[in-house]
């Protein structure tokens, strides 16, 4: 497990370095009052934290994309604990990318993008565990450069935007010059961190190195074919029954409702049939103030919004509110947001000893790289003003 955080765990403690205007906190002079009314009035509603993960799956990367799925809840529920120094908090949203495998178009350079930037746990999910590997052209370069295209990193000054491109051949192929994607990335104000899946050292040989430090990115090496191993606890089991409740607790509307209801219960198994403790850390992150599905559950979409219920149609509705009056609707949503609520408290507190349990259960010390590598991550979270409670 520690072996991806080299990976998810640099996201997630890069997502955490994510801004709010709030969080460039600084000692500043007296100024016009009018201009400052101004400046905020200006600011964007919202700051995001954008990431954008570039996954090699040819043959050699099996290891690799089992130990996403793995790690995808421990980003998810380190992440939540992030705070800007104003005491904000800001958004998180992954893209994925695939590249290397002979499944793709050539004529695309071997490149696909799996999801566009998106807050929906679910469904990120969904995609990482729809991939599969086969042998093919590695292209670091042109994936990166795709991804800068693509998405849609915003202009907003404010935000942290990440690359983190994972493989095991050299950076140096393909027909566009990883200097030039990188170039290109930091006119974008986008920063390239880059996972050597191999020896350091191969990968410093390779230009895996050269290709993070050109926009100021981190580079890594991890062996990704390590078996991953979880530490089970005595609240394993009692979490995951929870999560069974808090399931029951959605209240699936619109066109949208069932399919996505059931893609809830079919990631629950894809965490469940991974390893019991993918489960629990799943359990954990639907928990927490990340897992926000007002799309399609009437619970987070009254909270957003409580005029949703005037405007829903009856076919919208499930069978079991369909002919209710918007006042037994409202207290029917009401019973189950605090349902929701007491089932998330008794996670977050089983999941506060699970924790303590793995620590002093915890056998290995970690390693030269990882401290090295949270070391950084944190320096550049405190230029930031970031804190984690």
């Amino acid at each position: 497990m520690k072996y991806l955080k080299h990976l998810f765990g640099t996201v997630l403690f890069v997502a955490v370095t994510g801004t709010s205007y709030g969080c460039n906190l600084k000692v500043a002079e007296p100024v016009n009052t009018t201009l400052i009314a101004k400046s905020i009035a200006e600011k964007p509603a919202k700051q995001y934290v954008k990431i954008a993960l570039l996954l090699d799956t040819s043959n050699s990367m099996d290891g690799l994309i089992n130990q996403a799925k793995a790690q995808l809840w421990d980003i998810v529920n380190e992440f939540t604990h992030a705070k800007c120094g104003n005491e904000s908090r800001p958004s998180l949203q992954i893209a994925l990318y695939e590249y290397g495998n002979d499944n793709l178009s050539s004529r695309e350079g071997y490149i696909r993008q799996v999801i566009g930037f998106s807050n929906d746990l679910d469904e990120i999910s969904e995609k990482l565990f729809s991939l599969t590997t086969n042998g093919g052209e590695e292209y670091c370069g042109e994936v990166i450069q795709t991804s800068l295209k693509q998405l849609d990193w915003g202009k907003n000054a404010d935000d942290l935007k990440m690359i983190f491109i994972a493989g095991n051949e050299p950076f140096t192929q393909g027909k566009l010059n990883y200097k030039d994607a990188a170039y290109n990335a930091k006119e974008k104000d986008v920063i390239v961190n880059t996972i050597f899946c191999g020896n350091y050292e191969q990968g410093i040989s390779t230009q895996w190195k050269s290709g993070a430090i050109l926009t100021g990115g981190d580079y890594m090496a991890i062996d990704h074919n390590r078996q991953v191993v979880h530490i089970a606890t005595p609240y394993d089991d009692v979490i995951i029954r929870l999560n069974s409740k808090l399931n029951s607790t959605y209240i699936s509307y619109g066109s949208l409702g069932r399919e996505k209801k059931a893609m809830q219960s079919a990631q629950d198994s894809n965490a469940a049939e991974m390893e019991a403790a993918v489960a629990v850390k799943r359990s954990v992150s639907k928990s927490s103030r990340m897992y926000k599905n007002s799309q399609w559950d009437l619970v987070d979409a009254v909270e957003e919004d409580e005029e949703i219920i005037s405007e829903l149609v009856i076919e919208d509705l499930p069978p079991a509110l369909q002919g209710k009056s918007e006042s037994e609707i409202k207290s029917y949503v009401d019973g189950k947001k605090a349902e929701r609520e007491k089932i998330q408290k008794e996670i977050q507190e089983l999941n506060t000893k699970r924790e303590a349990y793995i620590a002093e259960h915890q056998k290995e010390e970690k390693g030269e790289l990882e401290n090295a590598l949270l070391s950084a991550i944190k320096t550049q979270a405190s230029k930031k003003n970031y804190t984690w409670d």
